[in-house]
């Protein structure tokens, strides 16, 4: 699976945020790493689709997500930073409600991700209504709801950002599972370092710039940096080490 993005820019009126971004992402885990207002949030809602550039191409494999947005989305499962679950719905009725909209039976749903719910220890959980959830309980529905319909593209907009750390380990350590086992094309922004693994294909951004891209521990030696914190401090020009 293979996303690929080309001479992206992007403004809201005369302030650019994003500066002919050209990226090119692969199966397994891709992590897009910069500080806050670096521009990662507008890059993934591009993405996404929920914003339209005037300028640039993106491409999930050989589609074209502005040419063919309908069959793009149908191959992405999305996590959003804010959360859009329904708090009065029990988890399994947000589950079922989303299903419906790509087409799945509630049989064939809940059979997609069973080892996920188990995996993200939700089984149990599925008619407690989502109020009752902490805020780690509820970030976990919301990924194992995006890989219902088993998509090609997992797009992660700062998934840990609050969560304590036993839902972060959890999370994190499913997500790479699953990116090795089905060979899925993940997307994940963050600007937390320790989520950054010496295989992962790291894509500093910074300032609306892509800075450097390529494998982690690669791109240390490049660059004669020690650890991933170091090689930000030296790209982002930034004293803020997270």
């Amino acid at each position: 699976m293979t996303l690929k993005v080309t001479d992206l820019s992007y403004d809201y009126g005369r302030q650019p945020v994003l500066k002919q971004v050209s990226l090119q992402l692969n199966s397994g885990v891709n992590v897009l790493l910069g500080p806050n207002g670096a521009g990662k949030s507008t890059l993934f809602s591009l993405l996404t689709g929920l914003y339209v550039s005037k300028q640039g191409d993106i491409a999930y494999g050989d589609l074209s997500l502005t040419k063919q947005p309908r069959a793009v989305r149908a191959l992405l499962g999305v996590v959003f930073q804010q959360s859009t679950l329904d708090l009065d719905l029990t988890v399994k009725q947000n589950l079922l409600y989303h299903a419906s909209l790509h087409g799945l039976s509630a049989k064939q749903a809940l059979a997609n991700i069973d080892d996920i719910l188990t995996d993200l220890k939700l089984s149990q959980r599925l008619s407690d209504r989502v109020r009752t959830l902490n805020g780690g309980h509820r970030r976990r529905l919301e990924i194992a709801r995006a890989l219902m319909h088993q998509p090609k593209y997992l797009l992660l907009d700062e998934p840990t950002v609050g969560l304590d750390n036993e839902s972060r380990q959890l999370i994190i350590g499913h997500i790479r599972k699953l990116a090795q086992a089905r060979g899925i094309c993940v997307v994940w922004t963050t600007h937390l370092m320790d989520e950054v693994c010496e295989q992962d294909n790291l894509i500093v951004l910074n300032r609306g710039e892509v800075k450097a891209q390529g494998i982690c521990a690669e791109l240390c030696c490049t660059h004669k940096a020690e650890q991933v914190y170091q090689l930000y401090h030296i790209l982002t020009d930034s004293a803020e080490i997270m």
